[in-house]
């Protein structure tokens, strides 16, 4: 479901993290949330922000040669357009209040359905999917080759229906083995982290350290795996309201220089006022009319930070994605990014 004005995501060409014997540590900040989202490694992503003010995001990576691992903290609610390496394994797991960055704001959506704290969010590489994070948010990540979770999987005697788990979103896992694993994360990224901070070379960590901590991690999630209940039932009112939402997406993309309404959009998809709107609260839970300012602003943000003709003007960017009363445009821009349209502009990218 693509849903940014983004060409389609090339996931053939999608890069392969840190190959070797290394390990590599590094924390990295950003003040735009699709800034934000280029900063990891070799995923293919694009952010929206949705709550309003300055954005804040602050991602910490360690890379293996059989994993990836990551902690991110956004501090505006983001939609998030993914796509994981391939031949892989992602693993999501939520936050908890005693770590660095502090509780999460509330539970994340991963292509609509909610991932509570009992559960973990599962998919495979080289899959689009969507993900709805709350402001001020904390999460785990887990990328695990899949040769490799294979192969340790069967050496430990755990059994995996990997196809159940190809198409799996949710995975309820006992509290227990969450917080191990949870734990787990902790021991291997943060002490890492505090290294780095430290003025400590992430390198410098001794590699049986980092190895023994990386199979703590491994051996956390093959448990979840081992007990954990794959969550794949979805009903049919479900995904057809994913597919109006999806289907809303691709019309307002395709028409971004003029304002699409709701009453247009109900017309169009044959569906109430109300029906669109349990759409949108059931899916990404945010009404059809926050959605379509949204993903226009969004949008013109990053018209506004990309390169383009210095002939160009803030104007002419508004105009292109249906924002015509050129007062209001700036005013909920400012609302929404906490900046003008014009400091947007200045820092573009040459």
């Amino acid at each position: 479901m693509p849903f940014t004005p983004h060409p389609p995501f090339n996931q053939e060409a999608l890069p392969v993290p840190l190959q070797g014997s290394a390990h590599q540590i590094r924390t990295v900040e950003a003040h735009d949330a699709d800034d934000h989202a280029h900063n990891l490694t070799a995923w293919e992503q694009s952010y929206d922000q949705i709550t309003r003010g300055p954005f804040h995001g602050v991602l910490t990576e360690l890379q293996m040669p059989e994993m990836q691992v990551f902690l991110e903290h956004t501090s505006q609610a983001v939609r998030q357009s993914c796509c994981v390496w391939p031949d892989a394994f992602w693993f999501g797991v939520q936050g908890q209040a005693s770590h660095a960055c502090g509780r999460s704001g509330g539970d994340a959506r991963i292509n609509g359905r909610l991932g509570g704290a009992d559960t973990i969010m599962v998919r495979p590489g080289n899959r689009e999917f969507e993900l709805l994070t709350p402001a001020d948010y904390a999460i785990y990540g887990i990328v695990i080759r899949r040769d490799f979770l294979a192969a340790t999987a069967s050496r430990m005697g755990c059994c995996i229906d990997w196809t159940q788990l190809a198409s799996a979103e949710v995975l309820h896992v006992a509290e227990s083995t969450r917080l191990a694993c949870l734990q787990a994360l902790v021991r291997l990224i943060l002490a890492d982290r505090d290294d780095a901070e430290d003025g400590e070379d992430g390198e410098d960590r001794p590699v049986a350290g980092v190895a023994h901590a990386g199979q703590a991690v491994m051996m956390a999630v093959l448990s979840m795996l081992d007990t954990g209940a794959v969550d794949s039932a979805v009903s049919n009112s479900f995904m057809r309201r994913q597919r109006i939402v999806a289907q809303v997406r691709d019309h307002v993309l395709a028409h971004r220089d003029r304002l699409v309404t709701v009453p247009e959009l109900c017309e169009r998809l044959h569906v109430s006022r109300r029906t669109l709107q349990y759409c949108f609260e059931d899916v990404l839970g945010i009404s059809p009319i926050q959605y379509l300012r949204i993903i226009r602003l969004n949008g013109a943000r990053r018209e506004l930070r990309e390169s383009f003709p210095e002939s160009r003007t803030v104007r002419d960017v508004a105009a292109d994605w249906g924002f015509w009363h050129f007062s209001q445009f700036s005013s909920d821009y400012r609302k929404l990014f906490g900046q003008s349209p014009s400091e947007s502009l200045r820092q573009r990218t040459h």
